[in-house]
């Protein structure tokens, strides 16, 4: 992450092009917010890109028709339409190279992206791959990364092959398997297979970045909220037997705690109640000792946001949310002093290091690639100050369990689902 995979891809398609004349037609996939204006912006910053066209094909039918037949050198969409760019070019497929930016989207081999490309895939003479984190939940994510670029090559032409040859199973019922883990010595011997087709540089090796410091700040609950906290815990989690736990279950349980220590919840009606304003105090105090510096402020529910928004209305400070290019331009230059963002809208490709180093975690998911792509969005090149990473975390919720987690980078399902049984545990014996 922050190593220039978009500048380095754009000079490939110059070069291809009108060096080496071995391609015609780029398209370029990627996150919503990156395909509005990233690359296009890069394009544009550097002397030997500024020739390039680059059309983004976004918006209704109409407009990304038009952008399609609009003269360019690169077409960039959205992911979430891919289906339909396959759909109305059928085997009439006109962009001979393709771009996927954020490939860990394309990790599932049972979306309908993924199989998309893959039935369009032989009239692609030549695909590229770029993310700064191409295995979050395990080397299980691979296969379809890989067999986008190989057809199948290097890891097996099924995902049950590839399971089989380098895993086995582990979290499991009579009928289903839920997890698998590696088998002894896959890792090396999945990096040998496809080590002639993948480049991998860590930040660390090129470039001189400033340190990354994470704060994590205690947040404690006041009488009153800590026993609702403790009395809404007990009750959600003791009408679950942890031997029944799954992954769905155990995100909705997880979900309804950690709003639980943000201040507020969902009740089943999608109604807000309001429970304490303990972190909301902590948050507001962070702010009044950053004395005027600039924050990005990271929201994990959208009650989070309307309450930060009401909050800090009284502070008469800057506070936008992250809604497009024009608030990036802005917290660039300095004239926002709060902005607000969810992680999944801004995980990839947004330039915010001009504006600030200081990154606040109102609330935690448990997305280890949402996390530290959206922590790369001011820890990245070019960015001059120490990055302090702020958490507020509620002492003795769910937030702490979370926090351990990204500490540990094992913010996976069974970390969560373990984490759970713990509670479970620890509340049975009235700890």
């Amino acid at each position: 992450m922050g190593l220039g995979k978009t500048v380095i891809a754009l000079t490939a398609v110059k070069n291809l092009k009108y060096d080496r004349f071995e391609i015609n037609k780029t398209l370029v996939i990627a996150p919503k917010k990156v395909a509005e204006a990233t690359w296009s912006k890069e394009a544009a910053k550097w002397d030997h890109l500024k020739n390039l066209r680059v059309i983004p094909v976004l918006g209704s039918e109409t407009k990304r028709i038009k952008a399609l037949n609009t003269p360019g050198d690169i077409w960039v969409i959205n992911r979430e339409n891919v289906s339909w760019l396959v759909e109305y070019y059928r085997n009439a497929w006109p962009f001979d190279m393709v771009i996927i930016d954020e490939s860990s989207s394309f990790k599932s081999h049972q979306a309908k992206r993924f199989k998309s490309l893959k039935w369009i895939r032989p009239h692609i003479k030549r695909i590229v791959e770029l993310t700064g984190t191409p295995a979050p939940n395990g080397l299980i994510d691979l296969w379809a990364q890989v067999y986008l670029l190989d057809g199948g090559q290097r890891l097996g032409k099924t995902i049950g092959g590839f399971r089989e040859r380098f895993f086995e199973p582990d979290k499991r019922n009579a009928q289903q398997i839920f997890t698998y883990t590696p088998k002894l010595g896959a890792d090396e011997a999945i990096h040998r297979l496809i080590g002639d087709i993948c480049v991998s540089m860590k930040a660390d090796d090129y470039l001189t970045l400033p340190e990354l410091i994470v704060n994590d700040i205690p947040v404690v609950l006041d009488e009153k909220a800590k026993k609702l906290y403790e009395k809404l815990e007990r009750e959600m989690l003791l009408q679950v037997d942890e031997n029944t736990i799954d992954a769905g279950s155990a995100a909705v349980l997880s979900n309804k705690l950690l709003q639980l220590c943000n201040g507020a919840v969902y009740d089943e009606n999608h109604n807000v109640i309001e429970i304490h304003d303990c972190k909301i105090e902590a948050f507001l105090e962070l702010i009044e000792q950053l004395n005027g510096q600039p924050a990005l402020v990271f929201y994990n529910f959208q009650h989070d946001l309307t309450r930060l928004e009401k909050a800090l209305s009284k502070t008469g400070l800057r506070v936008r949310r992250l809604n497009g290019p024009a608030d990036e331009i802005d917290w660039n230059h300095r004239q926002i002093d709060v902005l607000l963002a969810h992680p999944a809208s801004c995980a990839y490709g947004l330039n915010l290091q001009d504006g600030g180093n200081h990154v606040i975690w109102f609330g935690l998911n448990w997305s280890l690639e949402l996390y530290q792509q959206a922590n790369k969005r001011l820890h990245r090149q070019g960015q001059k100050q120490k990055v302090i990473v702020h958490h507020l975390v509620v002492e003795g919720g769910r937030d702490e369990d979370v926090a351990e987690a990204l500490h540990d980078k094992g913010a996976t399902q069974d970390k969560l689902i373990e984490s759970l049984k713990a509670r479970i545990e620890k509340i049975k014996n009235g700890g």
